[in-house]
C-alpha cells in the first residue's frame, strides 16, 4: 500500500478511508502517502481527498484543518502521570516552567514537585510557590498529603513544611476530562502575568498546557478537545524512563491441543472471550497493556498514588484465575468436554527502562531488561492455573500486605506425601529435573527464589483512574 498511489479513484478513496479508520489524521495520511510517493503525488492525494469529502461530508475537511500538533504548541506543555512524574515535555516547558537542562533518568527523580523545589533552577521564592500551588491543585484530588510525601522521599524538613503549607492553601482541581485554571505569575521585573492552565485528564496521566490569557486560539482548543489524537501523539513521544514495575505474563495451558480440538471460529471465539473477560480486571488493578502474543499476554504494573503496585499485580493475578475458572466451566457445558482451561501466570518485579515501540499505526509499551524475561519463564514453569512469583516481588510488600497472601512451596515428606509449607520460597532449580529437555529454557533462572501464590484477600481497593 505504501509503495505506490493507485490510479483508480476508488482505490484512492479506499486507502484514505482505511487510514482514517485506523485513527490517523489527514496530516499523518499526507505524510504516509502524499509526501512519500514521488512527483505529482500531492496533487493525486488532494484529488482523492476531494472525492472522499464529496462522499463523507465536511468531517474530512475539518480534520485536515486541525493543523496544531504537539510539536507545534508554542506554549509550555508537558504530561505527568498520577504520581506527578514527567513523561513528556516540550522546550518552552523545560525552559520556562520546569527549569532543567536534561531530564534525570529515574522516574522518581522526574517528579514535578522536586523539579520546582530545585534551587538550581534560579526561581524566586514567589514564582516557585505559585507554581507549586498550581500543581498541588491538580494533585489534591488524587493524592492525600501522606501519599504526596511518600512520592517525595528525600525532602528536607523545610521543604516538607512548605509542601504541607501550600497543599492546605491549594484549591482542588478535578477533571473528569478538561480543567481550566486561571493563575497570576509574578515576573522578575516586578510585574505580573495572567495565565490560563489547561489540565487534560487521561487514564495515563494529565497533559498540562500553560497559555497566556487571551492567547488560546481556536486551533489549540480544538486540538486539545481531540482526546484520541492527543493521547496517541503523547504515547508516541513518551520519554524513556528507568522505573520500578511489576510484570505479569500469562499463557493458556495446552493451547495447541485446544486449538486442534476446536473449529477455527470457536478457538478464536474462546481467545477473544478470555481477553474480553480479563481486560476489566487489568483496568481495576491499574495494569498497563504490554502485548498479546498468540494466546499469551503481558501486562505491566507501575507505582500508583493510592495503592501498592506490587499488591495490585498479585490481586490481579488471583482474580484472573477466578475468571478463568468461570470461562472453563462455561466451555465444558457448551462442548460437553472434560478439558479444563488454565491460565498459567508468572510475576516478577524490577527496575527497567520503559519506552515505546512504534509502527505507522500503533504504539506499544515496551520494557527492556530481565524482569519481563523472568516473568515469562515463571509462566512457562507454572501448571494447572498456578500463579508463581519471585521472592523479590513478595518481599517488596509490607508485613500487613503479606498477611493477606497465602504463599509457599509444596514439599514431599515421608512416604512421598506432599505438604504445603506456608510463607516459604525455593530456588526454581530444586523443583524441577534439570536433566529433562522439557525444562531447558528454565535453566537460566534455576537459582531464582520463587513461591506459589495460593490465594489473595482482596480487601478494599480504590477505583481505577478515569
Amino acid at each position: 500500500m505504501l509503495g505506490y498511489f493507485p490510479d483508480s479513484a476508488l482505490e484512492k478513496i479506499e486507502i484514505v478511508r482505511r487510514m482514517k479508520s485506523e485513527g490517523l489524521t489527514m496530516a499523518e495520511i499526507v505524510a504516509r502517502i502524499g509526501m512519500k510517493q514521488g512527483p505529482g503525488s500531492e496533487e493525486r492525494f488532494d484529488q482523492a481527498l476531494r472525492e472522499v469529502e464529496s462522499t463523507e461530508g465536511s468531517s474530512v475537511t475539518e480534520e485536515r484543518s486541525l493543523r496544531v500538533t504537539l510539536d507545534d504548541l508554542p506554549h509550555a506543555a508537558y504530561m505527568v502521570n498520577y504520581l506527578f512524574e514527567l513523561t513528556w515535555y516540550n522546550e518552552p516547558a523545560r525552559k520556562d516552567i520546569l527549569g532543567f537542562e536534561k531530564p534525570p533518568p529515574g522516574s522518581e527523580s522526574r517528579n514535578v514537585f522536586l523539579m520546582l523545589l530545585d534551587p538550581s533552577a534560579g526561581r524566586s521564592a514567589t514564582t516557585r510557590n505559585q507554581l507549586l500551588r498550581l500543581h498541588l491543585s491538580f494533585a489534591k484530588s488524587r493524592l492525600s498529603k501522606d501519599a504526596l510525601h511518600q512520592t517525595l522521599a528525600g525532602l528536607d524538613r523545610q521543604q516538607a513544611a512548605l509542601i504541607d503549607e501550600l497543599y492546605d492553601q491549594s484549591d482542588v482541581v478535578t477533571g473528569p476530562t478538561v480543567a481550566e485554571v486561571p493563575y497570576v505569575l509574578q515576573n522578575p521585573a516586578g510585574g505580573s502575568e495572567s495565565w490560563l492552565v489547561y489540565g487534560i485528564y487521561f487514564r495515563e496521566g494529565i497533559l498540562v498546557v500553560h497559555v497566556p490569557t487571551g492567547q488560546a486560539d481556536p486551533g489549540l482548543l480544538e486540538f486539545l478537545s481531540r482526546r484520541d489524537i492527543v493521547i496517541r501523539n503523547l504515547l508516541r513521544k513518551r520519554l524513556p524512563v528507568l522505573t520500578p514495575l511489576a510484570v505479569l505474563v500469562a499463557d493458556l495451558q495446552g493451547s495447541v491441543k485446544i486449538c486442534s480440538e476446536l473449529p477455527p471460529e470457536e478457538y478464536f471465539e474462546l481467545i477473544n472471550e478470555i481477553w474480553s473477560a480479563m481486560a476489566p480486571v487489568f483496568r481495576k488493578y491499574y495494569g498497563t497493556y504490554g502485548k498479546h502474543v498468540g494466546d499469551g499476554m503481558v501486562y505491566y504494573f507501575f507505582p500508583q498514588p493510592d495503592s501498592n503496585y506490587i499488591f495490585n499485580s498479585l490481586a490481579c493475578a488471583q482474580e484472573l484465575k477466578l475468571e478463568m475458572r468461570k470461562i472453563s466451566k462455561g466451555w465444558q457445558l457448551r462442548k460437553n468436554w472434560l478439558n479444563e482451561l488454565y491460565l498459567n501466570t508468572g510475576l516478577h518485579e524490577g527496575q527497567e527502562w520503559l519506552g515505546t515501540f512504534q509502527s505507522a499505526t500503533s504504539v506499544e509499551i515496551a520494557v527492556l531488561g530481565d524482569t519481563i524475561n523472568h516473568a515469562a519463564r515463571l509462566s512457562d514453569f507454572a501448571r494447572y492455573g498456578a500463579v508463581w512469583a519471585t521472592k523479590n516481588l513478595v518481599s517488596k510488600l509490607s508485613a500487613e500486605e503479606r498477611k493477606r497472601i497465602e504463599y509457599g512451596i509444596t514439599r514431599r515428606g515421608d512416604g512421598n506425601q506432599e505438604h504445603f509449607v506456608v510463607s516459604s520460597y525455593s530456588q526454581l532449580g530444586t523443583l524441577i529435573d534439570l536433566s529433562s529437555e522439557r525444562y531447558e529454557k528454565l535453566r537460566d533462572i534455576t537459582t531464582l527464589p520463587i513461591t506459589e501464590i495460593r490465594s489473595v484477600k482482596f480487601g478494599q481497593l480504590p477505583s481505577a483512574q478515569a
